[in-house]
């Protein structure tokens, strides 16, 4: 693999810039160790690691302190774990302005939908995910975060790490 010299500030305009979109699951976490050792000799990329929180629905807890509890909860265990990839890619190589941490919490229909609005808000030039091990009668009735990136993600390479 050739090393890829970068002098200057990160600028991610002028950089390969890559969207990891992760959850807790060890498919995500393998997804990022794969990132890293990849891609961490390289000094012209830039890594958003991504993880989304699906705001449920008002009547889902009895209770409104349930439901922020919960949220909370959520939003604390994906910091700790954005934290533990981002130091995954640190050990690798990269530098602390190559990668990027985003928490969002947000309704939204589609994790897919929601992960792919992002990479083109972003302009990544390739999303890594990782593949969730859903049955395919579970994949049929649920539908598949992988499997909807890959067949409507637009000027962008997918990446499917199991």
């Amino acid at each position: 693999m050739s090393v890829h010299n970068f002098s200057g500030p990160c600028r991610r305009d002028m950089e390969r810039h890559l969207l990891a979109a992760v959850d807790e699951s060890a498919n995500s976490r393998r997804a990022v160790l794969y990132l890293a050792d990849f891609f961490g000799d390289y000094r012209d990329i830039f890594i958003t690691l991504l993880s989304i929180i699906a705001e449920p629905s008002e009547d889902y807890f009895a209770t409104v302190s349930e439901r922020k509890k919960w949220l909370a909860d959520k939003s604390t265990l994906m910091e700790q774990r954005l934290a533990e990839y981002r130091d995954i890619l640190l050990s690798a190589g990269l530098a602390p302005e190559q990668i990027e941490r985003r928490l969002i919490v947000r309704q939204c229909t589609s994790i897919a939908d929601a992960i792919l609005e992002e990479q083109d808000k972003l302009r990544c030039c390739i999303v890594a995910v990782g593949r969730r091990g859903l049955s395919h009668n579970a994949e049929f009735i649920l539908g598949s975060t992988s499997s909807k990136l890959l067949h409507h993600a637009k000027h962008c390479a997918v990446l499917v790490v199991e």
